[in-house]
């Protein structure tokens, strides 16, 4: 039998350290490695009420402009609640700019895991027009 065709039971320290991989290799502006965390077919809602974005398809342009951006991203998750296969992080981003310039955001993202050990989908909560309100400054 297929590895991806057996149905998994998800510890709550695999989706743990899934989060926490996802977290540092995005604070890492690590591409390959932060899409893998990912269900092929994946979806993102980033912000909540932004059209739905695929994440296999879609994810490398957004990565390839954190790396325009930021120099430095610094990821810290402050709270994580785990609730069967779904989990809910307040987090909060710190970066430094290209030009020097410091910012701060935070949100609030929703996981759904598959049974594979896979992110199938997200749900950001949050304002990007702040983090982009203070490079701007």
């Amino acid at each position: 039998m297929n590895g991806k065709s057996r149905k998994n039971i998800i510890t709550k320290e695999e989706i743990t350290n899934l989060i926490a991989n996802y977290f540092s290799n995005i604070a890492a502006i690590n591409t390959e490695d932060w899409i893998e965390n990912f269900a092929e077919d994946a979806v993102s809602y980033d912000p909540v009420g932004e059209p739905t974005t695929k994440i296999h398809e879609n994810f490398r342009a957004f990565i390839s402009q954190l790396k325009t951006v930021f120099n430095q991203l610094e990821a810290t998750t402050e709270h994580i609640f785990i609730a069967g296969n779904e989990v809910a992080v307040k987090w909060t981003m710190q970066g430094i700019s290209k030009t020097d310039k410091s910012a701060t955001f935070e949100g609030i993202t929703v996981f759904e895991i598959n049974n594979f050990s896979k992110i199938q989908t997200t749900r950001a909560y949050g304002n990007p027009a702040l983090m982009l309100a203070q490079l701007r400054s």
